[in-house]
């Protein structure tokens, strides 16, 4: 295998990855990220996991291919990337003093044999109630516009919440990297 191959355009999971030493590039997947009709949270995250990395595998054939995908449930609404602040702000709100699981996969697919390993990391967030006041100012400092759930828990997002329940806290920003180095290692990859 000749290198590493991040499908992802977010700066955030490539600085989740370099945090691994491990040589790679990026390659923005450009996968239609739309959730078919039915389909649950774990669903939709492994098949856009595998998606992203299929599609960045076209261009990558001897490579080993990092995919990842996240999303937010928050009672029955699934919470993806707002992409502006009405909705961040939104977000936010249907979030306030709620548990809200977070549903990160990742896969990593062999492009020269097709060979490729899921799994996924389940976070949940206990939000503080929060004042439209609070959300707004919030929204405004970080602007967490690409961000599923509207927040950065690396940053000043840390404040929105009162707790939580996570086994890898790289998965809540968009890489579970306890998952990734095993499978990597399943590849023949070791990280140290």
């Amino acid at each position: 295998m000749s290198a590493i191959v991040l499908a992802s355009g977010s700066r955030y999971r490539a600085e989740l990855l370099q945090k691994l030493k491990l040589d790679f590039v990026s390659c923005n997947s450009k996968v239609d990220e739309t959730a078919i009709i039915g389909e649950s949270a774990e669903d939709l995250v492994l098949r856009l996991s595998k998606a992203k990395a299929e599609a960045v595998g076209l261009s990558y054939p001897n490579h080993l291919i990092i995919g990842s995908d996240q999303v937010a449930v928050c009672g029955k609404d699934v919470l993806t990337k707002p992409g502006d602040r009405s909705k961040a702000i939104e977000q936010l709100k249907v979030q306030s003093g709620q548990v809200v699981r977070f549903y990160t996969g990742v896969c990593v697919l062999n492009s020269m044999s097709g060979v490729f390993l899921s799994d996924i990391d389940i976070c949940s967030v206990q939000f503080r109630t929060l004042t439209n006041e609070q959300i707004r100012h919030y929204v405004d400092l970080e602007k967490p516009f690409d961000c599923a759930g509207s927040f950065k828990s690396e940053g000043l997002g840390i404040a929105l919440f009162s707790g939580m329940d996570v086994s890898d806290p790289n998965a809540l920003i968009g890489l579970p990297l306890i998952k990734l180095i095993d499978i990597l290692a399943k590849f023949g990859v070791s990280i140290i």
